[in-house]
């Protein structure tokens, strides 16, 4: 497509998770609100909607309330609330009757698949964005020029007077599989049920080995026992011991969306501080019933007289090699000092994501970005001849606090957003 019949769109969304899918309905009711006109576009590389897709296991529950959904936070009169969601789906007072809080991973799935049919039209799914470049007029950006790819490898290219980037973490693979991360045995957590199902493992003995000592670690875990009777799984990790998410109500305020002004009023060093000291909601922690069925297991292992789960705490991984017969991992107790090999048929990274900001996408335009951090709406600083608006969701943490990579402030964020983004949709159709 040339450039001269790029489609032109207020707003281009990179990705079309639930961040996106949030700022979609904000923007959608905004405008109708203030009558204003606002045609935006989310890009998502998946071919259709689904919400961390590989690790929908069976049986998992949300770790936060349903409430916490796309909208109701701020407008539970909205019609895509969860609760909406279930009275159109038949299923409402059933749920009801469950008395939770907490639905399945699958059905909260389907609450967002259903909430991104309705906004089919803003959506072109099965896209890459590759590249955004300025376009000028004179010295001023007036606009971006946005490249995408197919899944077929053709290109299109659009042009957006704002953009909005949420497009999730990188799987996180350590530095010391790097030089095995091609191997077809070594994949990560996100991939874990697409790549579990093709594995072959059933009606053989295997050895698996599970890297982390956080939830998804523990989910594999337990999801890996119950799926294949003949096969031995270590859980490797670096802590003393598996601990329980901190999920108390007190605690919990942290992650109410106030809360993101009291974090983001502090200097940098009290920012980092107040982090820290509430990693153990999000990091590196199971949830507490999870922790028990897992417990439970290994005890039943102890009364039947076998071992398929073990569990490797205090464990520095000293290296890596790709064999033959499976991939040897070097291990060192960092305590005990006692080191042990152990060859594994599959190795399974449970071992989170990486935020790391501005994206290579963005590499064009970089010379006008003035600062890495945001401003209090979610927004890269930039020079002044540079119009358009380019929020990140998802990579603020440092200076917005921990919910930003959580659910907790969906629908409060994406309002920030919606309403930063009119407003210079209305301050056009004024001048114009």
């Amino acid at each position: 497509m040339s450039h001269q019949l790029a489609i032109e769109h207020d707003v281009i969304g990179v990705g079309f998770g639930p961040s996106n899918l949030a700022l979609a309905i904000a923007l959608d009711e905004s405008a109708r609100r203030s009558r204003l006109k606002c045609a935006p576009l989310f890009v998502e590389r998946q071919p259709h909607f689904t919400w961390h897709g590989g690790m929908l296991l069976p049986g998992s529950d949300m770790q936060i309330s349903f409430l916490k959904d796309l909208v109701s936070i701020r407008d539970p009169t909205s019609p895509f609330t969860f609760v909406n969601y279930l009275h159109k789906r038949g299923r409402l007072l059933d749920f009801i009757n469950c008395r939770t809080f907490y639905p399945s991973r699958l059905e909260f799935n389907d609450y967002l698949r259903w909430v991104a049919a309705q906004f089919k039209s803003q959506a072109a799914y099965g896209e890459t964005i590759i590249a955004v470049e300025p376009v000028t007029a004179g010295q001023t950006v007036t606009s971006l020029r946005v490249h995408s790819r197919t899944l077929a490898g053709g290109e299109t290219v659009r042009l957006a007077r704002n953009l909005v980037v949420a497009v999730g973490g990188q799987p996180y693979v350590p530095q010391v599989f790097a030089k095995i991360a091609e191997d077809s045995r070594l994949f990560h957590s996100s991939r874990y049920l697409d790549t579990v199902e093709r594995a072959g493992f059933g009606g053989r003995a295997t050895r698996i080995a599970v890297i982390g000592g956080g939830q998804s670690a523990t989910e594999v875990t337990v999801d890996l026992y119950s799926r294949f009777p003949d096969a031995r799984i270590d859980l490797i990790f670096r802590g003393h011991a598996l601990k329980p998410s901190d999920s108390s109500p007190f605690v919990n305020e942290i992650f109410n969306p106030d809360y993101t002004d009291f974090i983001y009023a502090q200097s940098s060093e009290r920012r980092d501080a107040i982090v820290r000291n509430f990693r153990n909601t999000n990091y590196a922690v199971v949830d507490s019933d999870l922790l028990d069925q897992l417990y439970r297991l290994l005890y039943q292992q102890r009364v039947g007289g076998e071992t398929r789960v073990a569990l490797h705490p205090r464990s520095e991984i000293t290296g890596v090699d790709a064999r033959p017969e499976g991939i040897e991992i070097s291990l060192a107790d960092k305590f005990g000092g006692r080191n042990r090999r152990s060859t594994y048929d599959a190795v399974v990274l449970a071992t989170g994501y990486d935020r790391e900001t501005p994206h290579a996408f963005l590499e064009p335009i970089r010379r006008y970005i003035r600062d890495a951090v945001l401003d209090r709406n979610y927004r890269l600083v930039t020079s002044p001849a540079f119009r358009p608006q380019i929020h990140l969701q998802g990579y603020s943490e440092a200076s917005h606090g921990l919910s930003d990579t959580l659910l907790s402030v969906l629908a409060a964020r994406s309002q920030e957003i919606a309403e930063s983004l009119l407003s210079t949709i209305s301050r056009r159709e004024l001048i114009a």
